[in-house]
């Protein structure tokens, strides 16, 4: 597999680093806590670590409402686990039914913000209670039953970031039924992959979602998707039977009789009563699908209580969960955040869950800003790379609102520069809040590495210690564990409740893809340093899938979706460093004979890619080449390609180069 490599660059941020220092949590924010003190921190971990039965035993029969309890906490032979055994529980019932008769009944569960349809128009906004949106989910989990589906069966949602969208998931939970669900950014195709892997029967979706003041044509995906074809001249999406369509942008849409059928009338069919379905511990909960190193997606396989327990104990913790704290994650629920930190972790602690419909510069660059003063938001947990944008677009727009309620910042998706964690500590959290810099992985379920706010003394950019549980360590190429102030590829050690139980349909690719670089630990396919305080500092992916704007695109995915271009013959993607996103896609294309390059093929080429996979996996930069530096085995040289594109010094071994011309007209050419 991959090599961990280092660059000048690490090791200039290394050396920064010695400079950075420790920033300890304030008395006041440590005493309110509930994990005090670093003490505190330490007494708890290590007893997770020396006694994991013990510990994770008492935190499910604790926090858990079980239908049926466990015999066993872990059965683990590397790499299947099984936690809980002979528990039998549901996932719906801990995040609404627990709190019925309880004062959280007439809490709002979620708070929903709408995008503006126009500049200067308020967005639309909703308030819902956890016993209304108890009474939704029933009434949906009705409208599923009464379609055939039923416990085990596989359905896809594609909707926006509306109420809905998790109103679908925790329906899909309540009668044992796994969902999958899809970006709303993706394509056509992606979808129509998506469900011919999961084998999906029924899809969730709208005629539309509004984004930046446009429409996104969600159910026209939908329709092309069911049309294409695969290679046997069968549709892919041959499984579905049912299209449930909410009505959201009032788009006119094609509705096709039989098989499409609208929400808001199916609701007229069915009651409110729906009682949850205990399931299996281990039962299938959800497939999220995310890119690989080759060109077909990953259906990474999440099971019931270990997830569940995993997302409610993180959400407590890392971000200090209090009654009246008023919680934002801008996540959307296509991507794992969204699932673990925007529906079942708030809601399994009773908290009130904000979800925002738009974008942050959508009409103006501080709607984010407005937003926080207007819901009196205590906690905002969101991407490096928006937080790169609002340090781009200036300090005059959060200064123009209240952002006082704020008492904590969370960072999510890939590694925050100090400069930026500096920034969002300063402007937007006025000094005074403690930021969490979370590092976690769709695979995981839920955050490994992060500050505990009124414990773990910060660093800016670096995620410092593990939570509770979580055995993490930097090793060699050879598999050694190396001791701190080294570099490495970041393995897990031992178990955990939320990991990924495997890959769907695909055994063989769990074990290859997780489990072949270090016998017996998960391989993250992270680079990371340890510093002397033993704090982790994630240097990157290190394998062919990049993290642009947070989202994990395979460079094999797009070099797929390039060569499927009648004029492109090969195509090499690589990413390079980006002040804004973090990584860069750009995209090296050898076009086919009597081709000619020229502006307009680049940005058809740039669309063709949006089109194949969704908007964010268009390459930055489009750089035609006559050949592709490769070995004499036909191997492409990526690590060459991604000194060019990063507009570096060639270093390294180039004895293996097959032409060595075609290295110099790459590194001469002009963009």
């Amino acid at each position: 597999m991959s090599q961990t490599t280092t660059t000048a660059a690490d090791a200039n941020t290394r050396t920064a680093r010695k400079d950075i220092a420790m920033l300890k949590p304030a008395k006041e924010f440590s005493a309110k806590a509930h994990i005090k003190s670093l003490a505190h921190y330490r007494k708890l971990y290590a007893e997770s670590v020396a006694n994991p039965d013990g510990f994770w035993g008492r935190q499910a029969e604790t926090e858990l409402v079980w239908d049926k309890p466990f015999k066993k906490v872990l059965q683990f032979k590397a790499p299947h686990a099984k936690w809980f055994l002979g528990g039998k529980l549901n996932v719906s019932a801990n995040c609404l039914d627990k709190w019925l008769d309880t004062p959280h009944a007439n809490k709002a569960a979620i708070l929903w913000e709408g995008e503006p349809a126009a500049p200067g128009k308020p967005g639309e906004e909703r308030t819902i209670t956890y016993r209304q949106l108890h009474r939704d989910v029933c009434m949906f989990a009705n409208v599923l039953k009464r379609h055939g589906i039923k416990k085990g069966d596989r359905v896809l949602i594609y909707l926006p970031m509306v109420p809905e969208a998790a109103v679908a998931m925790l329906a899909c939970t309540r009668i044992g039924a796994v969902h999958s669900v899809v970006f709303g950014g993706f394509s056509a195709q992606s979808v129509a992959d998506r469900v011919y892997d999961s084998q999906a029967r029924m899809i969730i979706t709208a005629d539309g979602g509004f984004r930046r003041g446009s429409v996104v044509q969600l159910k026209k995906s939908v329709d092309e998707a069911l049309a294409i074809k695969g290679a046997d001249g069968t549709p892919l999406a041959k499984t579905i039977e049912k299209v449930i369509v909410l009505r959201r942008t009032q788009t006119d849409i094609h509705i096709q009789e039989g098989r499409d059928v609208w929400w808001h009338r199916e609701l007229e069919y069915v009651s409110a009563d729906c009682p949850a379905t205990p399931m299996d511990s281990e039962a299938p909960l959800f497939i999220l699908y995310t890119s690989g190193s080759t060109g077909k997606p990953k259906g990474i396989l999440h099971t019931t209580a270990g997830y569940l327990l995993g997302a409610k104990l993180t959400s407590r913790y890392v971000f200090d969960l209090r009654d009246e704290d008023v919680y934002w994650c801008t996540a959307d629920i296509g991507w794992v955040t969204g699932h673990s930190y925007v529906v079942y972790g708030p809601l399994a602690n009773g908290a009130t869950s904000l979800m925002y419909e738009g974008a942050p510069n959508w009409p103006e660059p501080d709607r984010f800003w407005k937003i926080i003063a207007k819901y009196r938001v205590t906690i905002l947990y969101t991407a490096p790379t928006a937080i790169r944008a609002f340090m781009k677009w200036g300090d005059q727009w959060p200064k123009k609102h209240d952002l006082s309620s704020l008492r904590l910042l969370g960072s999510v998706g890939e590694p925050i520069n100090p400069e930026a964690w500096m920034w969002y500590h300063e402007v937007i959290g006025g000094k005074r809040c403690p930021i969490v810099d979370t590092w976690w992985q769709t695979e995981t379920g839920a955050i490994m590495i992060t500050p505990l706010p009124g414990a773990t003394p910060t660093k800016p950019g670096t995620a410092t210690l593990p939570f509770f549980g979580i055995v993490p360590e930097i090793v060699d190429d050879a598999g050694k564990t190396l001791p701190n102030n080294s570099s490495g590829k970041l393995v897990i050690r031992k178990p955990w409740p939320s990991m990924l139980r495997g890959v769907w349909g695909d055994p063989k690719r769990f074990v290859e893809t997780y489990w072949s670089e270090v016998k017996g630990s998960y391989f993250t396919g992270d680079g990371c340093h340890v510093d002397k305080d033993g704090y982790f500092w994630i240097i990157g992916r290190i394998d062919d899938v990049l993290n642009v704007a947070g989202h994990r695109i395979g460079t094999a995915e797009v070099e797929s979706a390039l060569a499927s271009n009648p004029n492109v013959a090969e195509a090499a993607v690589v990413g390079r460093p980006d002040e804004l996103k973090g990584q860069a896609l750009v995209a090296f294309v050898t076009l086919k004979s009597g081709i000619k390059a020229h502006p307009e093929l680049r940005e058809e080429l740039r669309q063709h890619v949006g089109k194949e996979i969704g908007p964010v996996a268009k390459p930055d930069d489009i750089r035609f080449a006559d050949a592709l530096p490769k070995t004499r085995s036909g191997k492409i040289m990526r690590r060459l390609l991604k000194q060019i594109a990063s507009g570096v010094e060639i270093k390294g071994d180039t004895t293996t180069l097959e032409d060595l011309s075609v290295l110099a007209k790459l590194a001469t050419a002009e963009d």
